[in-house]
């Protein structure tokens, strides 16, 4: 068994990867910044280790005694008074981790990226070896391009990384920026969501959250260094996502297709709001002119090399309603 640690600890992908790691036997050092959000993380196997991508001091504590890393830790929220906040964090940070694993001899690192880093997919899913996206519509998307940039380089002089790409995760878990397609599933059945974006026929790719962990455990053991995987799940428009919901959950509320340019005019409104208030937007102008376009992916390679499997869309989200419901009783 490895001692693995596990930066991004305690948010929503993180915490449920801590967790099945500690329950799989390995020793995990979990990186938190606030003890108030590192509640849950208690097991035998998990040992807190307090710090923050910004200080290289911090991650040596928590780096010291790991041979293996799996980097989930970045800024994801969707958006800050401070831009630079998000690549401080997203690209300076992952140097900071890749030079402490440097440092302590680490023998692998399995790095969480984005699948947003290819770009909107054209007439075919995207794939690993699509060309690089010249242009991105998030520092989100554009920051995770860099640190992957960053990354190549190290394995170039011989550190061992492998790069996980998910699309939109779901599933139970933490209600945070990370976990949006769950909070619209729970406002839907709640009655509070009626928007589609546009004429509903954007594609996007749906992975549910106990897939997207493994994958990550299949990439610690048998991904290729250097190599990058794409962790998705179904291909689905908008207009098919919200009729699965209705079927699935037997919840028909009335949904309303929000043309382009007014969902827009009302993220620019929500952005405004935000810089007088410091209030924090639903969406930003970038995330709509992003969720315009179509984002299918293949993730044929996880199959064929890492033996990933995810779920179909209805068995996943029949699992996220069975747990929505358990939380609301």
């Amino acid at each position: 068994m490895s001692t693995i640690l596990v930066t991004g600890a305690t948010g929503y992908l993180g915490k449920q990867l801590a967790l099945r790691l500690a329950g799989s036997g390995h020793r995990v050092h979990a990186m938190y910044r606030s003890e108030a959000k590192a509640v849950g993380l208690e097991h035998q196997n998990i040992t807190l280790c307090k710090g923050t991508l910004t200080d290289p001091v911090s991650i040596d504590r928590a780096m010291d005694g790991c041979d293996r890393v799996c980097h989930l830790a970045a800024f994801a929220a969707v958006w800050t008074r401070n831009p630079e906040e998000i690549y401080e964090q997203n690209v300076r940070g992952t140097v900071n981790i890749l030079e402490s694993a440097l440092k302590f001899g680490v023998k692998r690192i399995v790095h969480t990226s984005t699948a947003g880093v290819f770009g909107p997919s054209g007439e075919e899913p995207n794939k690993e070896d699509n060309p690089p996206a010249e242009t991105h519509f998030t520092d989100y998307d554009r920051s995770k391009a860099m640190a992957e940039q960053q990354i190549r380089a190290y394995v170039r002089d011989g550190m061992d990384v492998v790069v996980v790409n998910p699309t939109r995760i779901y599933g139970p878990g933490k209600m945070g920026d990370s976990n949006g397609v769950t909070r619209m599933i729970r406002d839907y059945i709640k009655g509070r969501w009626h928007i589609i974006p546009g004429n509903g026929r954007s594609i996007g790719n749906y992975v549910y959250i106990d897939d997207v962990v493994e994958g990550h455990i299949q990439a610690m053991e048998k991904g290729r260094t250097g190599e990058c995987y794409l962790l998705g799940g179904d291909n689905l428009s908008f207009n098919e996502f919200f009729s699965i919901v209705r079927e699935v959950s037997g919840r028909r509320y009335f949904l309303v297709k929000i043309p382009l340019f007014m969902g827009i005019l009302i993220a620019w409104t929500m952005l405004i709001m935000a810089k007088l208030t410091g209030r924090m937007p639903l969406i930003t102008p970038g995330l709509l002119r992003k969720y315009s376009r179509h984002w299918a992916v293949s993730s044929e390679k996880a199959r064929s090399e890492l033996g990933y499997d995810p779920v179909d869309f209805r068995k996943g989200l029949s699992r996220t309603l069975e747990w929505l419901n358990t939380m609301n009783n």
